[in-house]
């Protein structure tokens, strides 16, 4: 029960008593009675006790509201605070989420322009003749950065009248070395592709008769005797397909050596390149052998003339410290005959003796 209630039950029993007062009072006439004078006097306490009620309710009151209020405040300063930091943590986090966005929206762009390359190289590739044509300016690139210009041609024409696609400038022997790109890969998709064992070993005849028609074909045009080396070599453009030739159809290499068709890689024919680099350099060095001696031999005449000179020019300079040492002498004896003529005092009335000339330069006074 709160404590309204319990002052509105004090009041209306006091309200009460007052008024059953007010009967006895009226029932007995004017003469007092003890027993209303005790309902009065309880009248009058319980009506001071419920003015002490309603002033402590007052003060209760007062201190909750204010004790609502200073809660109230903090409460609302926390969530003020707590908005605050998770407004800057929301607005951190959407920045953030921002920069990330437009990260993957750049990659997006990136895979897309990707994937439309995948495309197209997946068309080129589909086309034979733009397959061909793939791997002849792959092998071009190749070429060009591992040789210098004049050690190599494209689309050289041999003397049987075949072109081939490169060929290097060997000096014989061994002899110029044709290259010829050639790309399988219908037959290599399908091999890979095969779902069962049957599939598989269609595709697997299939790449193994098409590569050995490219390595016939290469070695009856691009190997001619007495203009080209006795060996040719065959350009994969794809290290998958060279790992595959390599790993399960060996008698395939093995008959591209008898046949000296050497089968290369990207990576091979960068390493076969090197070796050509190193094999045209030793050639030109021994081309210019006989210019190098020719000058080397210049060179000694050259060092033995200015051996000469030099034997000369020291013979120059033991002369002229010989005509130093003389010029010396002649200084000092000079030197010594003027101390001699300052030691002679003469006087007003002396006459000096005879001065004799000097003998071969030696003695300039006598006496």
């Amino acid at each position: 029960m709160s404590e309204t209630l319990i002052i509105a039950v004090v009041a209306l029993a006091a309200a009460a008593i007052g008024a059953l007062a007010v009967v006895l009072l009226r029932g007995r006439g004017n003469a007092p009675d003890p027993q209303v004078s005790e309902l009065a006097r309880q009248q009058t306490e319980l009506m001071g006790r419920i003015a002490a009620m309603a002033d402590a309710q007052q003060q209760t009151r007062v201190e909750l509201t204010q004790t609502l209020q200073e809660r109230l405040e903090t409460v609302s300063q926390r969530m003020g605070q707590s908005l605050e930091a998770s407004a800057q943590k929301t607005a951190e986090t959407l920045g953030t989420l921002t920069t990330r966005l437009s990260v993957i929206d750049e990659a997006q762009k990136n895979i897309t322009e990707l994937s439309g390359q995948v495309v197209g190289l997946q068309d080129i590739l589909a086309n034979r003749q733009a397959r061909g044509a793939f791997g002849e300016v792959q092998l071009q690139d190749i070429v060009t950065n591992a040789l210098p210009p004049s050690a190599y041609a494209f689309q050289a024409t041999l003397g049987n009248g075949t072109r081939a696609d490169c060929l290097i400038r060997l000096p014989n022997p061994p002899g110029p070395i044709a290259i010829d790109a050639k790309f399988p890969l219908d037959a290599y998709h399908m091999l890979r592709n095969a779902k069962d064992d049957t599939e598989r070993t269609i595709a697997a005849r299939q790449f193994r008769s098409d590569l050995a028609k490219h390595v016939n074909a290469i070695a009856e045009k691009y190997i001619v005797p007495g203009e080209t080396a006795e060996s040719a070599l065959m350009f994969l453009p794809s290290e998958a397909v060279y790992a595959e030739l390599h790993a399960n159809f060996g008698d395939v290499v093995t008959k591209s050596y008898q046949a000296r068709v050497w089968i290369v890689s990207p990576t091979t024919l960068m390493a076969t390149l090197n070796t050509v680099r190193a094999v045209l350099k030793d050639a030109r060095m021994r081309e210019q052998a006989g210019v190098i001696q020719k000058y080397v031999a210049l060179l000694l005449q050259d060092v033995s003339l200015l051996d000469k000179r030099v034997e000369k020019l020291g013979t120059h300079f033991r002369q002229t410290e010989t005509d130093i040492n003389d010029i010396r002498t002649s200084t000092e004896r000079i030197g010594k005959r003027g101390e001699k003529i300052q030691e002679v005092e003469l006087g007003e009335d002396d006459v000096p003796e005879t001065i004799a000339p000097a003998g071969n330069g030696r003695d300039l006074l006598t006496g």
